[in-house]
């Protein structure tokens, strides 16, 4: 608390600094832009990225440098289901997001299981909210595929737990909401027909549209991509980007 106190003073102290000088050369264009491009720099909030089961933090490289080159400055979270049980990779997320919010406002991107860590960490409390979180993929509602695949042995092993939350309806309906404003993406370059899991129903080739809805009412992001890579996909990054209200070179 005594760090979040120091960097609140510092921020006060740096946005009095900026508004006399705005107010003594207002009439300066240069100047102002300059300081308020300096005052953007202080009070910015930092973004954590959290991998999908069976990634690792290699797999949002590509989306980490596009936030870079945009000027935000980013943290990753890593975990390794096969040695983690769900609660402990949970309780080091809390942890880490509660160190966060200790040095100001934070924001999350999440991909797939990513998501589900997310909500249950910040629903242990005591953890100040994101400004907003941006869901990839994400399956908020239990993922059909989930029980085929825990079937396979390989597939059993290197999840454990994390896996067989995933087939398990109850462990859903048991995860809090999120009172954080959010953004859902989700992919429909999935195979749709006769021969698909998935019917006609429009879907990522992992989880479903219907199935990274929070509630009904949710407004979802659609875009053509599948679900492992859709990180690296510019109409993706570019997504996330603006739910941030980035403003890239790139954009």
């Amino acid at each position: 608390m005594l760090e979040l106190a120091v960097g609140q003073k510092m921020q006060q102290g740096a946005i009095g600094s900026y508004q006399k000088l705005h107010s003594s050369f207002g009439g300066l264009g240069l100047l102002a832009l300059i300081s308020s491009f300096i005052l953007f720099l202080i009070v910015k909030m930092k973004i954590l990225l959290i991998h999908g089961l069976s990634r690792t933090p290699l797999s949002l490289l590509g989306l980490e440098w596009y936030l870079q080159q945009a000027g935000w400055k980013t943290e990753q979270f890593g975990y390794m289901a096969v040695a983690e049980t769900f609660e402990r990779i949970v309780e080091r997320l809390r942890v880490r997001l509660q160190i966060l919010s200790s040095q100001g406002s934070y924001g999350i991107i999440a991909h797939s299981l990513g998501g589900l860590l997310t909500r249950a960490a910040l629903g242990l409390g005591s953890i100040q909210l994101p400004q907003h979180i941006v869901m990839l993929g994400t399956p908020n509602q239990p993922p059909r595929l989930a029980p085929h695949a825990w079937r396979l042995p390989p597939f059993r092993w290197w999840t454990g737990q994390c896996g067989l939350n995933l087939t398990n309806p109850a462990f859903f309906a048991s995860l809090p909401g999120i009172e954080s404003p959010y953004t859902i993406v989700a992919g429909t370059g999935g195979p749709r027909g006769f021969w698909s899991p998935f019917g006609d129903e429009l879907n990522d080739g992992i989880v479903a549209l219907s199935e990274t809805r929070l509630s009904h009412q949710d407004p979802i992001v659609q875009l053509p991509v599948m679900h492992t890579f859709m990180m690296n996909d510019s109409s993706v990054q570019k997504t996330v980007g603006r739910a941030f209200g980035l403003k890239s070179k790139m954009a």
